[in-house]
């Protein structure tokens, strides 16, 4: 299986600080990965550098069958891509539907013309309806999005950017202010999705991160520090030093 994304050998520093210290990384097509780690271990920083917010020092990011360097592109073109982001607070439409907000992130023709003329179609109708039962939304598409619940409002971001349909998910902390029920939804939400595309997740609840029970990857002082099932990298000593030992 060849990897979706490879990053060689990074480094970055911010006033003589390595936030980023020689790190590699690589995720396949289909692939769900947690990342953990201390705070200041780089996990931010990381995604900061995939998305093309943050340019390293040195060391390469390719994506893709074709491996295009995400170090020359925007992050404008690094989205379109194929790279999406969730942040770690939802920011959606409010005063929008959860309907409009759907419809609103499907991926299509930007230019002016287009958005001006634009006619929703009922392909599109059928696209948002199949996104909103994905994410648990579908009785909610009429509310406005304001009035959803913590929870339901990172669902319908998620669904926003599955309606990109980026190959590779890049999520922040999801699980963070969310009920357990809530919390259980987000599992089986991204779950489904790293079955067709790349999910990256940075999470600190290790009880979440079981839940997805995917390969982890420990991050400490900006490179890798272990990888591997949850059980083996918390059965590792140097992580238990840095981390669980806290």
């Amino acid at each position: 299986m060849s990897d979706l994304l490879e990053v060689s050998g990074v480094s970055v520093s911010f006033d003589g600080f390595k936030a980023i210290n020689n790190l590699t990384f690589s995720i396949g097509n289909a692939e769900m990965r947690a990342i953990i780690g201390p705070n200041g271990a780089g996990k931010t920083t990381f995604m900061d550098i995939v998305t093309g917010k943050t340019k390293p020092d040195e060391g390469s990011v390719l994506f893709g069958e074709k491996f295009i360097s995400l170090l020359n592109l925007s992050e404008a073109k690094i989205a379109q891509a194929g790279v999406g982001r969730k942040f770690q607070r939802p920011t959606v439409f409010e005063d929008q539907s959860v309907f409009d907000n759907l419809l609103l992130a499907l991926r299509k023709d930007r230019g002016p013309f287009a958005v001006l003329f634009y006619r929703q179609t009922a392909a599109d109708r059928e696209k948002v309806g199949a996104l909103a039962e994905e994410i648990g939304l579908k009785d909610q598409l009429q509310r406005k999005s304001g009035e959803l619940s913590h929870g339901q409002k990172q669902w319908l971001e998620i669904g926003m950017l599955l309606a990109q349909d980026p190959r590779l998910l890049l999520v922040d902390e999801p699980a963070a202010g969310m009920t357990p029920e809530e919390r259980e939804h987000t599992t089986g939400i991204l779950v489904e999705a790293a079955k067709t595309r790349a999910v990256v997740v940075v999470e600190h609840d290790m009880e979440f991160v079981r839940r997805l029970n995917c390969k982890v990857t420990v991050l400490h002082e900006g490179s890798v520090l272990a990888e591997g099932s949850l059980d083996h990298v918390t059965k590792n000593q140097e992580v238990i030093d840095v981390y669980l030992g806290r």
